[in-house]
């Protein structure tokens, strides 16, 4: 396995020393057994790209309206900067710890560990936002089949315990359900967005093009939105210790999943407009739009099929994130973040088993207590997919703020890389005013506040663990 730079000098002043001590250990991971096109699947299958178009794209058009394509061109565009930060780091370095890993090894102690338990929550709040999500569809598509629906509290329980079973399991067999799980649902998804621009697509949408009806507050908003689709795109980076020759297939993951996610949102945005403007239909009440396009592209089944494609990818995103957690989790543990029994591994199946059972238990906890009050599935995708976006906002910030000083530390820094960095954190930035300002209507506007109060609890953790060590710092 390849170590973070400054492994071979370990010194405790050395930069990235505890997680070059750890990464000496093995960490116990099953070493370099995942495929470039496996390591990919972890994050396309974290960002979930075949759910964007069924539950996200309509939510955005509800602020940004003929502006929604917009919003994700823009988004993309900030993704691809964040990516390009992590990228650089992915370059030099290959851990469990994803964005953890990188902020450790330049950023003091309490930013390090803001970092960390950011994307801890991340992972797990995106897992639940999407459990919400499953048991939204699958009831949808139950009560189709036979006019009935199970209880959400069952749904929710039975797509985590067999997420968390196979994250437990074996990290191939993940990567690979993961895997072709996205690619059928893709194909189904393109295959109607195809039908749709065959039938109506000959003449450009010029509503679209000129923004019609946009206004400046409504675009700002659907983009903030619009980045939820993405966040997740760096999970490949928790494969360090599993991936082949991670120091080149891990940052072409990174960006591929930013490219390939970012062209397909795009694409989609703009032609489920077009379509629903073909069947004077209103996208943001449509609760079923994959099921309209179907219908406007003469092939109802193709709907049908989507929408299982959905329910099985939220799925697979339930299992990616808890797979992402378990291994950020793991690292904590070895760095003292978290409990030390947390970073241990079975010893035949070669994964984090315990902080994979603990990420399982995080995940599922606030999608049953939503459930048993009566909340909605979609409610639940939304409210727990905001609280995700605020720790991916924050950690993504960190590290791009890290990257320079890591760049000089590898004698590659540039005014180029200076800028993009910059511009990276300013975007990050700029999302996160988004979220916040104007303040949210109802729950949404006390998410700040429960972010605020978990990372209180984790940093009150950091400061007064019992056996704690102060980590050695650049």
């Amino acid at each position: 396995m390849v170590t973070p730079a400054g492994a071979d000098n370990p010194s405790p002043t050395g930069f990235g020393y505890a997680a070059a001590t750890a990464a000496n250990e093995g960490y116990g991971l099953r070493r370099e057994a995942l495929s470039p096109m496996e390591t990919l699947a972890q994050s396309v299958s974290t960002i979930a790209p075949s759910t964007t178009p069924v539950a996200t794209i309509p939510l955005v058009w509800a602020l940004a309206g003929n502006g929604t394509w917009l919003a994700y061109v823009l988004a993309t565009a900030a993704i691809l900067l964040v990516g390009w930060c992590i990228s650089q780091f992915a370059r030099y370095s290959s851990s469990p710890g994803s964005l953890y890993t990188y902020a450790e090894m330049i950023l003091p102690q309490w930013a390090s560990a803001v970092t960390a338990w950011s994307l801890f929550l991340a992972y797990v709040a995106t897992g639940s936002s999407v459990i919400g999500g499953f048991y939204q569809y699958a009831n949808l598509l139950l009560r189709d089949a036979t006019g009935h629906v199970m209880s959400t509290v069952v749904l929710a329980l039975i797509v985590t315990g067999v997420s968390t079973w196979v994250a437990w399991r074996d990290i191939k067999i993940s990567a690979r359900l993961m895997l072709w799980i996205e690619v059928v649902s893709l194909v189904f998804i393109l295959s109607v967005v195809i039908l749709v621009f065959a039938r109506h697509g000959h003449r450009l949408d010029m509503a679209q093009l000129r923004l019609n009806g946009v206004s400046g507050s409504g675009l700002r908003l659907g983009l903030v939105l619009a980045l939820f689709s993405f966040v997740g795109f760096e999970s490949a980076t928790t494969l360090g210790s599993e991936a082949r020759d991670p120091l080149r297939t891990i940052p072409r993951a990174v960006m591929q999943c930013a490219i390939i996610g970012g062209a397909f949102f795009t694409i989609c945005a703009y032609i489920e407009v077009l379509g629903f403007g073909a069947a004077g239909q209103d996208l943001g009440k449509s609760d079923a739009p994959m099921h309209v396009l179907a219908q406007v592209a003469h092939a109802p089944l193709l709907g049908t099929l989507i929408d299982i494609g959905a329910v099985v990818s939220l799925f697979a995103c339930t299992l990616g994130c808890i797979t992402a957690a378990a291994r950020v989790l793991m690292l904590m543990a070895h760095n003292g973040l978290a409990h030390g029994k947390l970073s241990s591994t079975h010893e035949r199946n070669r994964t984090p088993h315990i902080a994979v059972v603990v990420a399982g238990g995080a995940v599922v906890l606030p999608v049953v207590v939503l459930a048993v009050t009566g909340a909605k599935g979609l409610d639940v995708y939304g409210w727990m997919g905001s609280l995700a976006t605020y720790g991916f906002i924050v950690a993504y910030a960190l590290v791009c703020l890290a990257l320079p000083r890591y760049l000089r530390m590898h004698g590659a820094m540039t005014a180029t890389a200076r800028a993009l960095s910059g511009l990276a954190s300013a975007a990050m930035l700029l999302a996160l005013v988004g979220n916040l300002y104007p303040v949210p209507e109802g729950i949404y506007g006390k998410l700040p506040y429960v972010y605020l109060a978990y990372l209180a609890l984790g940093m009150l953790w950091v400061f007064v663990r019992p056996g704690k060590r102060t980590l050695p710092q650049a």
